[in-house]
């Protein structure tokens, strides 16, 4: 339907000529993946010889089409999560609340561990502004719209009319987005993503949440005879948005401090207009004698109670407009406040319980257990300002501050210190009581920018803030240097190592342990420790098998030295959204973690696209909460098996060979970069304005200076996926032609680790397309580079086989048909995009008017659309 509404759209906006020419180019297409080579030969000879504009609009046709595409599945996945619900008989589905209570019990655990476990969870969902939504959110916004409609139509009381009107707020809706511009001609600025991360809490969050929760409480009293207390909020929310300035010069002091505000104004407008809401309902006249004594003899209480809570909301609201007013210099008078702002979450929450417990006690039991409720579950989950803002910087900057303020002191340059030096160093300064700032602050932009986040740190309310993330961090050193820095301005975040590569991520455990045989360090945690892993660059290190094993073993010793200094751990995912940078299943990903690892916490990066396509729609948002807890559950009570000491040796094994061939490629080969920089579309992606930070940690270099973003963005447009499967194929290869084989393929069918790990692999490997990427290379490749690429087709071909082999099946989805078929059917909209993607790159690297860069941007939005993720 909604493609047959693109085409109308088609005609009337672009003419019949433009509709014949995409039926041409769709029909080519499909031809084409079929088999026919004549219409493949065709559909390269139409685009190639096409003039610019017509590219354009093809380009945007298929763009569009795919978006329209997407929604329409994520509607579908809605629709039909809610008829299994409208079935009283139907099996529960995979990963709900009523199948993994159900299943548990039926395990032999008992009603009491599973509440427990429910109710002790610790879920954290972050959300980042890593730059791979290409889509505006103007579009967004209007593709919610589409799939809200798509809802309504599906009412089945509508009259002719209301079906009919629906149909044309469809139409008016599809050809809004054509007439949109689809690029961003402006880099967005951090505010920028700060406000777009507050727009998912108001348009789906706020709502949702206290729905998931009722669902959630519905299932434990069902399952468990017991109710989900008032108060628990197993998942709750932060940001990084505002408060990550790794790599990103853009992320100030005043930026931080400004998002805090943001976020604060927005949950006391949600708040306020929550209470109004609440107002209209709760006109009763009786109360609880404790109310009464609040309000006195007013003769309808609640609300009389509520329009003081609401002065007080109005009052916080008016407090952050006025801390926004100077922040950004505005000049006019501040709002007048005329009530005392809410500073503690606690007092809001009390000045709502009180009316819940009045209307218990006077029997209003509807009234209490409805809208009352769920404001209440609400507070316990947003706080006072919806998410908890993380800080995050790069151990390297924090290195260069502190050597700004040794050379000060004239103790020499801390930079070259060894790390026994280092530690020695700080631990000193710490034990100590004088301040190692010298009075005349040191120069240089690092400690300034160091010192400028500490001193907004310090001032803002600390339930605003989460922890204070290292990234690169790789010794003992890197954490005591932000611990010192801490203590000299005085801020008390939680320090947060992050271990991202390879090698970091071996000596984790070490690190760690070092730590908590520290008396400073260790009486600072409370026996608490959050650490973060990073999948995105140990993949680009040592390629994601090697990658997947050094997290998986990473994850084992610190769970086993945490379990030894009695600490307790919390492992911090920073996943993102291609299996290239540890995306996949969130079921799945979190059922195979090591056992142990889980226990009840666990926190996990929602990043750039993934943001929208798990919460940016309600339906989508309530089953993704509720795979989250259940997923967290089922670790914790249910943990995978382990590997055996063989799998182990086996699997140390692969990894070792997967790098190795992994690093001939990529770091080893000298013209990879080359090569690299010229069949795929990596040195334009810059012009698409998607994040306000920049693509490179340094100017110039090669793959190691690169950001994994636009390292697997690029690699996912050009439809190789490199980054999810290469060395993957080698190492599997060389154990099916060993005496490994048999254990190797018990392994990927018992152990849930490398059974989800080729799962992820499978699905890659079904979605490249070698002879898209042989189209890239005969346009943009320089002859001497070639056989680069022929040698990763080559390896891409012989890691299917490889693959298919150890799970035993010629099909590499045999076993999971819907995804299977969505691939089938997007690829003939997506290949034309990739064709005309590769000619607007040869046409812009020979003369880059605005026009060419224009038609090319768009070929890259509609890439991404169709592969339902970037980077």
């Amino acid at each position: 339907m909604l493609g047959s509404m693109l085409g109308e759209t088609l005609k009337e906006q672009g003419g019949e000529p433009l509709f014949r020419a995409v039926e041409s180019v769709r029909t080519l297409a499909k031809a084409a993946r079929s088999g026919d080579t004549q219409a493949g030969q065709a559909l390269q000879a139409l685009l190639s010889e096409a003039d610019l504009p017509t590219l354009r609009d093809i380009a945007r046709s298929f763009s569009l089409f795919l978006g329209l595409s997407n929604i329409a599945e994520s509607h579908h996945r809605i629709r039909r999560r809610r008829r299994r619900l409208q079935e009283p008989d139907a099996t529960p589905q995979p990963g709900s609340c009523d199948e993994t209570f159900g299943r548990l019990l039926s395990q032999g655990h008992t009603t009491e561990e599973i509440f427990q476990a429910i109710v002790d969870s610790e879920i954290d969902l972050v959300f980042t502004a890593h730059p791979t939504q290409s889509t505006r959110r103007t579009l967004l916004q209007k593709h919610a719209r589409i799939a809200w409609l798509l809802q309504e139509r599906d009412w089945p009381d509508q009259t002719p009319l209301e079906r009919e009107l629906v149909h044309a707020r469809l139409r008016t809706e599809v050809e809004a987005c054509w007439l949109t511009d689809e690029l961003r001609h402006t880099r967005p600025t951090p505010i920028d993503e700060v406000m777009s991360g507050l727009v998912l809490f108001e348009q789906t969050l706020w709502n949702t949440v206290p729905q998931f929760l009722r669902e959630l409480d519905r299932a434990l009293r069902h399952h468990t005879g017991k109710a989900l207390p008032l108060d628990c909020a197993p998942i709750r929310f932060g940001t990084w948005m505002g408060g990550d300035r790794d790599g990103n010069p853009f992320v100030t002091a005043g930026v931080t401090e400004e998002a805090v505000a943001l976020g604060r104004w927005m949950a006391a407008d949600l708040y306020l207009k929550s209470i109004t809401e609440l107002r209209d309902q709760l006109s009763m006249a009786e109360c609880s004698d404790e109310l009464r004594a609040r309000v006195g003899e007013a003769g309808e209480p609640y609300r009389a109670h509520l329009r003081e809570v609401a002065e007080r909301l109005q009052a916080t609201r008016d407090a952050q407009d006025n801390c926004l007013a100077a922040l950004r210099q505005a000049n006019r008078t501040p709002i007048a406040i005329s009530a005392e702002p809410y500073s503690r979450v606690e007092d809001l929450r009390e000045d709502i319980h009180i009316c819940w417990r009045s209307l218990r006690e006077t029997g209003a039991v509807w009234q209490a257990d409805g809208a009352v409720t769920d404001l209440l579950r609400r507070i316990s989950t947003f706080g006072l300002s919806l998410a908890r803002l993380d800080i995050r910087e790069d151990s390297a900057m924090h290195t260069e501050a502190m050597t700004a303020i040794t050379e000060s002191l004239g103790l020499g340059r801390y930079v070259e210190w060894s790390e026994t030096d280092r530690r020695a160093f700080l631990l000193r300064e710490l034990a100590s009581t004088r301040s190692v700032v010298p009075r005349k602050r040191p120069p240089g932009d690092a400690f300034s920018r160091v010192a400028a986040t500490l001193e907004v740190i310090a001032k803002l309310p600390r339930e605003t803030l989460g922890s204070y993330i290292i990234s690169m961090a790789s010794n003992v050193s890197d954490v005591l240097c932000v611990l010192l820095f801490q203590r000299e301005f005085g801020v008390d975040l939680p320090v947060v190592p992050l271990f991202e590569t390879e090698s970091d991520l071996e000596h984790a455990g070490e690190v760690m342990d070092t730590l908590f045989s520290t008396d400073e360090y260790k009486a600072g945690i409370e026996g608490r420790q959050q650490v973060m892993l990073g999948y995105s660059d140990s993949a680009k290190d040592a390629g994601r098998l090697a990658a997947s094993w050094a997290l998986y073993k990473a994850q084992e010793a610190l769970a086993e030295t945490c379990a030894r200094h009695d600490v307790k751990l919390t492992l911090f995912h920073g996943r993102g959204g291609t299996v290239g940078r540890g995306g996949g299943p969130t079921y799945l990903a979190i059922r195979s973690q090591p056992p142990g690892s889980v226990g009840g916490r666990i926190r996990v990066t929602i990043q750039g696209e993934m943001v929208d396509s798990t919460f940016g729609l309600p339906g989508l948002a309530l089953r993704n909460l509720e795979v989250y807890a259940t997923a967290t559950l089922d670790a914790t009570l249910a943990p995978p098996r382990g590997p055996t000491e063989g799998w182990r040796e086996l699997m140390e094994r692969l990894a070792t060979q997967s790098a190795a061939s992994f690093r001939d490629v990529v770091h080893r080969n000298p013209m990879f970069v080359p090569y690299f920089r010229s069949a795929t579309p990596e040195p334009e992606l810059g012009r698409l304005n998607i994040g306000s930070r920049p693509a490179r940690r340094k100017a110039g270099g090669g793959v190691a200076s690169l950001r994994a973003i636009p390292w697997v963005f690029a690699w996912n447009q050009t439809r190789l996926l490199l980054p999810g499967w290469l060395g993957t194929g080698e190492s599997l290869r060389t154990a099916l032609d060993s005496p490994d084989r048999e254990t190797l393929i018990e392994m990927a069918r018992s152990w849930p680790f490398l059974e989800s790990t080729l799962d992820l692999v499978r699905m890659v490997l079904a979605k490249s397309l070698p002879d898209v990427s042989e189209r890239y290379d005969e346009l943009l490749v320089p002859d001497d580079l070639r056989q680069i690429g022929d040698d990763l087709r080559r390896r891409l071909q012989n890691t299917v086989d490889a693959v298919r082999e150890v799970i035993g099946q010629t099909e590499l989805l045999a076993g999971n048909p819907t995804l299977r078929r969505s691939i089938e059917v997007r690829n003939p909209y997506v290949d034309p995009l990739n064709l005309i993607q590769a000619e607007l790159l040869k046409r812009v690297r020979a003369e880059a008017t605005e026009d060419v860069w224009d038609a090319l941007l768009t070929s890259v939005h509609g890439v991404a659309a169709g592969m339902r993720n970037t980077g």
